[in-house]
């Protein structure tokens, strides 16, 4: 008997005993756990270093409720982004007594934890950098995600480039992270001329805030793409694409720390 027979024997003992569920018993020998509403990638975090998130824009919130539920039970945790009132009830209802359910409502995000649900520790800081109080729903997305993989976030809002002195009187605190997020929308400047000023990897998080020609963040992505300093970019309003991005840099960087 292999290796993978034996995990497999093990698997239907605990699912004989009760021990396991039907759901955690697939989810660890096929990777993901089959429901109603889809397939749940219980896996990703293990192979991937990023845990799975349910979006919820486009699902229905029952859909969202069961998703998380099965997420909970498969993984000890559920994370949600772009949650209303609705997905937030809906959550709330599915998921057993006893997981804490923690909302972020201006973020849109939810994160529910089973009571033995042990966090991820990352020893590194991740610097989430708004130019505007308008970029904080965005930035916040990028926020959670990067408390979820572990790290430390260093939140510093409102340093856009309009008064440069407020992007100039935080600069010695933003050399002290290991990696920044900086989010920011009209022209999209900030992140440029914060990368030409720190030693860490900067991701431009381009925010669909703005009017008129080039608004909806098409000039913050075009100006953080055509960047003369350094930075990473990714789509806009994509704060979680961002919060992953920068989480797999600070894993890295406390993996180094701790040889």
């Amino acid at each position: 008997m292999d290796e993978t027979d034996g995990d497999l024997h093990a698997v239907l003992e605990a699912v004989a005993a009760g021990e396991l569920s039907t759901a955690e018993a697939e989810a660890r020998l096929a990777g993901y756990a089959t429901t109603d509403v889809g397939r749940f990638d219980a896996a990703r975090e293990t192979r991937r270093g990023v845990p799975e998130a349910i979006i919820a824009d486009g699902k229905a919130p029952a859909e969202v409720g069961s998703l998380a539920a099965t997420a909970v039970e498969t993984t000890g945790r559920a994370i949600a982004t772009r949650v209303d009132d609705d997905d937030a009830a809906a959550v709330e209802a599915a998921v057993d007594d006893g997981v804490t359910v923690d909302r972020d409502e201006r973020a849109r995000t939810l994160v529910a934890r089973a009571p033995d649900y042990e966090p991820p520790a990352v020893d590194a800081t991740v610097g989430v950098v708004t130019g505007g109080t308008s970029d904080a729903p965005v930035a916040g997305e990028a926020a959670v995600i990067v408390r979820a993989m572990g790290a430390t976030v260093d939140w510093v809002e409102d340093v856009g480039v309009a008064h440069l002195g407020r992007s100039l009187d935080q600069v010695e605190r933003l050399r002290e992270t290991d990696v920044l997020i900086v989010a920011a929308g009209r022209e999209g400047a900030l992140p440029t001329v914060l990368a030409g000023l720190v030693d860490a990897p900067v991701i431009g998080l381009p925010v669909s805030t703005g009017y008129g020609f080039g608004g909806e963040g098409e000039a913050a992505l075009s100006g953080m793409l055509q960047s003369c300093t350094v930075l990473s970019v990714v789509n806009v309003d994509a704060g979680f694409v961002a919060g992953a991005q920068a989480g797999l840099i600070a894993r890295a960087v406390g993996a180094a720390r701790g040889e």
